[in-house]
């Protein structure tokens, strides 16, 4: 067999850099809490346990006093930082720098659309850690909007500016705009009267990598997709490995391969999600890899 890892899969750079930030901080053998999941992958949760990260929540968080905490990649609200400074909490910040763009965008049309009794709305997973850190901006007033339902939640009489989770599909996004659209025209008596601004926020490191996925799947005749079952970026683009090639099967570690999965000859594709460290793609190539070496006799 043919066993390749796709270069394009693996860390966004946000992911990278906190998790070099944490590493960083424990050099000296210390422990270092951090602010829910550094990564949604349980493996690469432990490794960095094992080195001293310890996850709180937070409620955990309130009851911390002089010590160190890592903001991870997703970035948190307001309120968190107004509580690191009441007790005495040295904050660590790892937040990604599109993330933090993302929020001040948010801030600043929140204060502009308040004095117009308009609307926040933002195209994401509500109780997502970057979504939290982003209603934080607008005083929980924003509303978060996944599915077509949740647009019951939006007066389409008054003016509406969208946002979306920096992680969210491009399709997805433009699709909720154009009903948006739609509504709103509905709504109003004329399009003149119509006030709303969207704003495509999504990443394009996250975003390029759906075309380029369906063209490694396309590529090959098997793929193994390696993320954590916590992973919402993970399972959206599994997703796409799927729709391009049926052979295509989502593990979080080797130990859930099937061997009955490859045939002699085949060209096996090894990719996955933003939150999927290359360390363990390289072990899951490993493992591939031996499963094609002749059996020593005894």
């Amino acid at each position: 067999m043919q066993v390749t890892i796709d270069k394009n899969s693996g860390y966004c750079f946000g992911v990278e850099f906190a998790i070099k930030m944490a590493e960083d901080e424990m050099e000296d053998g210390g422990h270092l809490y951090c602010l829910g999941d550094i990564v949604h992958n349980d493996m690469e949760v432990k490794r960095l346990s094992d080195k001293g990260l310890v996850v709180i929540n937070r409620d955990e968080l309130k009851e911390l006093k002089d010590c160190k905490v890592l903001i991870r990649a997703h970035g948190e609200p307001p309120e968190t930082y107004k509580l690191a400074i009441e007790n005495n909490i040295e904050l660590i910040d790892a937040s990604c720098p599109v993330v933090l763009k993302l929020q001040h965008r948010v801030k600043t049309a929140f204060d502009k659309i308040e004095k117009k009794e308009g609307q926040i709305v933002i195209y994401g997973k509500k109780g997502h850690a970057e979504v939290i850190g982003l209603t934080g901006q607008t005083l929980e007033k924003a509303i978060v909007v996944m599915a077509d339902e949740d647009l019951e939640k939006i007066d389409f009489s008054k003016p509406v500016t969208l946002f979306s989770q920096t992680t969210k599909s491009t399709k997805g996004f433009y699709a909720l705009k154009a009903k948006i659209e739609e509504k709103m025209a509905a709504a109003n008596q004329s399009l003149e009267e119509i006030d709303f601004t969207a704003n495509d926020s999504i990443c394009r490191q996250v975003s390029n990598r759906e075309p380029q996925l369906t063209r490694f799947a396309s590529e090959n005749d098997v793929i193994v997709f390696v993320a954590g079952k916590k992973s919402s970026n993970g399972r959206a683009l599994y997703q796409v490995c799927k729709a391009q090639n049926p052979r295509s099967y989502f593990v979080e570690n080797e130990g859930e391969i099937d061997p009955e999965w490859f045939a002699s000859g085949d060209k096996v594709g090894i990719c996955g999600a933003t939150s999927t460290p290359m360390w363990l793609m390289e072990q899951v190539m490993a493992y591939i890899n031996s499963l094609d070496q002749p059996v020593a006799q005894v």
